[in-house]
C-alpha cells in the first residue's frame, strides 16, 4: 500500500496558538484538505470548529479526503457529557472520525471506571453514527505500566461491550503532540511506546501520532503495525522531505 493511505494529515493549533485570526486559521485547514485532495493524501485532522467547512469544501470537490476532528483536545480532562457534546456537533457537521482524548489524568487517579464508562459511552455513540473513534492515550504521560493498562483497558470494553466487530473501527491512538515534557524530552509516537501499544491492543488498530516528521519515520511505524499516521508534515512524508518542526 502507499504510504499516502495511511497518513492523517495535521493542523490543530487555536488562533491563538498559531497567532493568526480565526479566519486565517479556516483558510489554514481549507488549505489542508486542499492539499490533501491534491496528493491522494488519505485524511485531514482538524478542530471541530472547521469541520463543517472543510466537509463543504470535500463534497464540493466529490472528494474522498476523510475528514476526522479532535474531541476534549488536547487536555482530555473534558467531562463525558462536554465530550459527547462536541462528539455530536462534529458528526452533525460531517466528520467522518472521531479522535477523543481519553481522560488519562483520571486513569492516574486510579479512577478506572470513570474512564471505562467514558470508552464505552463515547465509543458506543460514534460508532452507532457509523464512524470510526480513535482514544488518544497521551503516552509521554504515562509510565509503561500505564500505557499496558490503558491500551488494554480499551481493547477489552471494545471486545467484551461493544462488539469484536466493531475492532477495526476503534484505534488506539498514541499521542496528541501537545503535551508539554520536562527538559524538551519527545513527546509523541516512538519505537518503544509504539510497541507496547500493539502487544496490548489485541485486534484494535494502532495510530502513531506525535513526531513523525519524514517518510523514513513513518516507514518504520507502518513496518511495526501501525494502521494509521497523524501528522502536521504528511505533504513533506509524501515528497521524502525532512522537517524539523510541527507534530
Amino acid at each position: 500500500m502507499s504510504i499516502k493511505t495511511y497518513l492523517d494529515s495535521t493542523y490543530l493549533k487555536t488562533p491563538e496558538q498559531a497567532g493568526i485570526s480565526n479566519s486565517d486559521t479556516l483558510d489554514q485547514v481549507r488549505a489542508l484538505a486542499q492539499e490533501a485532495m491534491e496528493n491522494g493524501i488519505y485524511a485531514v485532522m482538524i478542530r471541530p470548529d472547521y469541520v463543517r467547512s472543510v466537509r463543504e469544501l470535500l463534497d464540493e470537490n466529490k472528494s474522498e479526503v476523510v475528514l476526522g476532528t479532535v474531541i476534549g483536545f488536547h487536555e482530555g480532562t473534558y467531562d463525558l457529557n462536554e465530550k459527547l457534546r462536541e462528539a455530536q456537533k462534529a458528526i452533525a457537521d460531517g466528520a467522518d472520525e472521531l479522535d477523543f482524548v481519553i481522560n488519562y489524568e483520571a486513569y492516574k487517579k486510579g479512577e478506572v471506571d470513570k474512564v471505562a464508562d467514558e470508552v464505552e459511552t463515547c465509543t458506543t455513540v460514534a460508532l452507532r453514527e457509523g464512524k470510526v473513534v480513535k482514544w488518544i492515550i497521551e503516552t509521554a504521560a504515562l509510565t509503561d505500566e500505564e500505557i499496558v493498562s490503558i491500551t488494554q483497558l480499551i481493547r477489552d470494553i471494545v471486545m467484551n461491550k461493544i462488539g469484536e466487530e466493531n475492532a477495526p473501527n476503534v484505534f488506539v491512538k498514541s499521542s496528541t503532540g501537545f503535551f508539554q515534557t520536562p527538559n524538551g524530552e519527545p513527546n509523541g509516537a516512538n519505537e518503544h511506546v509504539i510497541k507496547l501499544m500493539l502487544d496490548n491492543a489485541g485486534t484494535l488498530p494502532v495510530k502513531a501520532s506525535g513526531g513523525v516528521r519524514n517518510i523514513e519515520e513513518a516507514q518504520k511505524m507502518i513496518d511495526l503495525g501501525v494502521k494509521r499516521i497523524g501528522t502536521s508534515s504528511a505533504l513533506a512524508i509524501v515528497k521524502g522531505e525532512q522537517v524539523n518542526g510541527g507534530y
